[in-house]
């Protein structure tokens, strides 16, 4: 009969790297969800009070039940923990809002779509769009002035 050295490996893996004990480990790597396996790996990984893999199957439980994490819109993915009290639709459908949440959601994923980089030239637009690699000629370069 063949040897799984695979399974082995990864679950000495396991439980080397996030310190858990044998069954733990068996636990971890026969959840039946391949997502949640890898959100359970992250709470046992990252969270010091959560060493078992029922205590990380509990909170991703609780963490699935929360109401702040349900969807908000399937369009642009918000939760209802994220929601814009300031505008009608109160999600990041909402472009023109200058709400306090879309201001924070443009700035952590730098604008909303590719007319909105904040990397590219103001004036040429070279950069943004889509194309960060493409170069501004709207200013002369230092080398140029120098020759």
């Amino acid at each position: 009969m063949p040897k799984n050295h695979a399974r082995k490996n990864a679950l000495a893996d396991l439980k080397s790297g996030l310190g858990i004990k044998h069954a733990c480990a068996i636990a971890v790597l026969d959840h039946p969800d391949a997502d949640e396996r890898e959100t359970l790996k992250q709470y046992l990984a990252e969270y010091v009070d959560i060493n078992t893999y029922r205590e990380a199957a509990d909170y991703l439980v609780q963490q699935k039940n929360d109401p702040r994490n349900q969807l908000l819109c399937d369009r642009c993915g918000w939760t209802n923990g994220m929601v814009c009290p300031e505008c009608a639709k109160g999600c990041g459908c909402e472009y023109e809002c200058t709400g306090w949440r879309h201001e924070e959601m443009r700035a952590a994923t730098g604008g909303y779509d590719e007319d909105d980089n904040p990397y590219g030239c103001q004036e040429c637009g070279a950069g943004g769009g889509g194309n960060p690699y493409e170069e501004c000629c709207c200013y002369e370069d230092d080398e140029d002035q120098a020759a």
